[in-house]
């Protein structure tokens, strides 16, 4: 039996790559913070329904000796690295610690695997973020990276680690190239989840607008089960190496909110309002990938629509809402 340790267990990528692993039959383990062990209820809600397969540690990644501790202790075929601080919008309130968590613990995480488990396999989780204001579009494994924010600096950073360790320890080290992925389990902070989840309560009488910045930005936008898919592939490769994981198609965050409040037969312009504080510093104004490396070498590609996907997760959120209400009425 193979054995998976996932850090960022407990978010939306860790939960679906935990039920991928153990569907394929896996020992799955995951590294989380002690905190979360103790408030499994708040903290562990993306994983609850499979908690009595998981195997989970308490662990620091800003610690070595915790990494390294846990990395022996489970001696994985497979590392999964995809905890990180992940919300750009915030990595501008806190450019130190998202840059020193980030990089720091994908840096503890492959010098653990380098002493403790050299015949690992590592996938490091980076992202479209670190592409920018990209010189062409859509973007390849060749485009060159033009960070925009602390966040896609610490990614780049983690990339280049990552591509070290594979030259120069022959590790099978690898990354993914992640575009924006979404599901019912993204975090609320996220415009997309912000979107859904507003307009399920506005449907439900439970909120009368919406606030955002800026509407015009567009991305690639898939689903977070087909990406972890992607994931589990780059490391069943023989050979090591880096993969593009988009939709090739973008989307404005205009379109998002028309697909979302056409969902629930609604007129979006009634109830959207602007606050120009809720834009970037520095905006990207477009990221697009282009997957065909991984549609050829992987045999991967998505297979949920952008209209599906919003549809998915305005229909979740109205469920959960409604759900949750009955049970307090």
């Amino acid at each position: 039996m193979k054995r998976g340790l996932i850090t960022g267990i407990t978010g939306q990528d860790g939960s679906y790559l935990a039920e991928l692993l153990l569907e394929r039959g896996y020992e799955v383990h995951g590294i989380v913070r002690r905190v979360a062990i103790e408030d499994p209820e708040h903290r562990l809600w993306r994983i609850r329904h499979i908690l009595d397969k998981l195997i989970l540690h308490a662990g620091s990644l800003e610690s070595f000796a915790s990494v390294f501790n846990v990395v022996n202790t489970v001696q994985p075929d497979e590392i999964y690295h995809l905890a990180a601080q992940s919300f750009v919008s915030y990595s501008f309130e806190d450019e130190f610690s998202t840059i020193g968590t980030n990089v720091n613990g994908t840096h503890y995480m492959l010098a653990a695997m380098k002493e403790r488990v050299p015949n690992c396999r590592f996938y490091f989780a980076a992202s479209s973020e670190m592409f920018g204001n990209a010189t062409e579009s859509p973007q390849n494994e060749n485009t060159s990276f033009h960070p925009r924010s602390a966040y896609g600096i610490s990614k780049v950073a983690g990339f280049h680690l990552t591509t070290n360790y594979r030259q120069a320890y022959d590790l099978y080290a690898v990354s993914g190239i992640c575009f924006n992925h979404e599901s019912p389990r993204r975090g609320f902070e996220f415009v997309s989840r912000k979107i859904t989840n507003s307009v399920a309560k506005i449907k439900l009488g439970l909120a009368k607008e919406l606030v955002l910045g800026n509407l015009d930005a567009k991305r690639d936008w898939g689903y977070a089960g087909d990406y972890v898919k992607a994931m589990w592939l780059m490391l069943q490769q023989k050979e090591p190496d880096d993969y593009v994981i988009a939709t090739g198609e973008s989307h404005s965050v205009t379109e998002l909110i028309e697909t979302a409040f056409r969902c629930v037969e609604l007129d979006w312009e009634k109830y959207i309002s602007i606050d120009e504080r809720l834009y970037r510093p520095t905006e990207i104004y477009e990221l697009k990938g282009n997957p065909a490396k991984a549609k050829n070498k992987l045999d991967w590609q998505p297979s949920v629509t952008f209209e599906h996907l919003i549809k998915m997760m305005v229909n979740s959120e109205i469920e959960s809402l409604t759900r949750n209400s009955s049970r307090y009425s």
